[in-house]
């Protein structure tokens, strides 16, 4: 490991002797393309650093420990500096893992009403605004795509984009079935039901990033449907694409004009070809075992809601918390950290 490390250090040296050249920006995207290499490097080349001074504190202190003077003082800092050279020994183990490309990407999100009828579209409902809470904390902006309501104010689908740098690095934890358990509004019984709704994670791709033929496409246009205002059903923008080799339906009407619908649906079709994509290299790996935190399948129940326990578990990592109103507001961090140190070391152990 030690010999990676030191190669990383030669190449962020080297990068930042090029930053340093006049003629660097003279192409726009090489130079990108550098910095974002040097800006990734650099974590790992400061801890390698750090790891190497609590190497050279350790045998600094172990030659003075002869002094009969300094021998405890020396006993405690080569202590010191011993378990800090451990816990980076750690912790560059974990940056030399290898980055998902797409972690610095925005998602795309999707939310579909599962198993419960109305009580399973107010729960997407539930959802939605709990996605909507942590992205305002994290200094995330919401993009609307397709959002149909219920009478009751649930949601049937709701699809969005999530802008904001490392999005896809937190929310792709979030991808399979979420079940809640609650007294449903519409219950007079005051009997608890369970239901649930399905969430999808993709790393937002654009068009150029995958190949779409366009004559594959077809375009229908209609009248945009639910809450909007005076917009609704007075002009044909809503934007449905048919994908037709692999039978994607993507829709947006979100927007007042039809090219900026039929743009966001590009971009939603990007995604999901995409993740076709990937999903058929994957399975072409032989022997490799699907980790169980990951991004999860769409059909791979996750995560429960109980208010009346006022509980929340994650059945991929065995977390629960018995907080679930702050968890409703948007307060996930605890739980996606747990999971991304779950998936970090699943990682190592696959590795080793």
């Amino acid at each position: 490991m030690l010999n990676k490390l030191q190669a990383v250090a030669n190449r962020f040296e080297e990068l930042c002797a090029k930053s340093e050249q006049a003629d660097f920006y003279a192409d726009p995207k090489k130079a990108a393309k550098l910095l974002r290499e040097k800006n990734d490097l650099e974590p790992i080349v400061e801890a390698f650093h750090a790891y190497n001074r609590a190497q050279q504190n350790m045998l600094d202190a172990q030659e003075l420990m002869t002094d009969p003077e300094m021998r405890e003082m020396c006993q405690e800092e080569f202590l010191s500096a011993k378990a800090e050279k451990e816990r980076l020994y750690d912790e560059l183990q974990i940056l030399l893992l290898p980055k998902d490309p797409n972690d610095e990407k925005n998602v795309i999100v999707e939310i579909r009403g599962g198993v419960g009828g109305e009580e399973s579209a107010l729960f997407a409902h539930s959802l939605f605004r709990m996605y909507s809470m942590y992205a305002a904390k994290m200094g995330w902006a919401i993009e609307l795509m397709n959002y149909n309501e219920t009478e009751l104010g649930g949601v049937k689908e709701a699809d969005f984009v999530i802008n904001g740098r490392g999005a896809y690095s937190r929310m792709k934890y979030e991808s399979g079935v979420h079940r809640v358990q609650r007294v449903p509004e519409t219950e007079s019984g005051g009997r608890v039901h369970t239901s649930t709704a399905t969430v999808a994670v993709l790393p937002e791709m654009e068009e150029v990033d995958v190949q779409i033929n366009p004559a594959d496409i077809e375009m229908q246009v209609y009248r945009a449907s639910g809450a909007g205002g005076q917009h609704v059903n007075k002009t044909s923008s809503a934007v449905r694409l048919i994908h037709k080799p692999s039978g994607i339906v993507v829709a947006c009407q979100e927007e007042r004009s039809q090219l900026q619908n039929r743009e966001k649906c590009m971009r939603m079709l990007a995604s999901k070809l995409y993740e076709i994509e990937q999903e058929k290299l994957s399975s072409e790996v032989t022997g490799m075992r699907r980790s169980q935190v990951g991004t999860g399948m769409r059909n791979e129940r996750i995560r429960t809601y109980n208010f009346p326990q006022g509980r929340v578990t994650d059945h991929r990592v065995g977390l629960t918390l018995y907080k679930i109103d702050a968890v409703m507001d948007g307060d996930l961090d605890e739980i996606i950290n747990a999971l991304a140190t779950a998936d970090q070391a699943e990682k190592l152990k696959n590795a080793q």
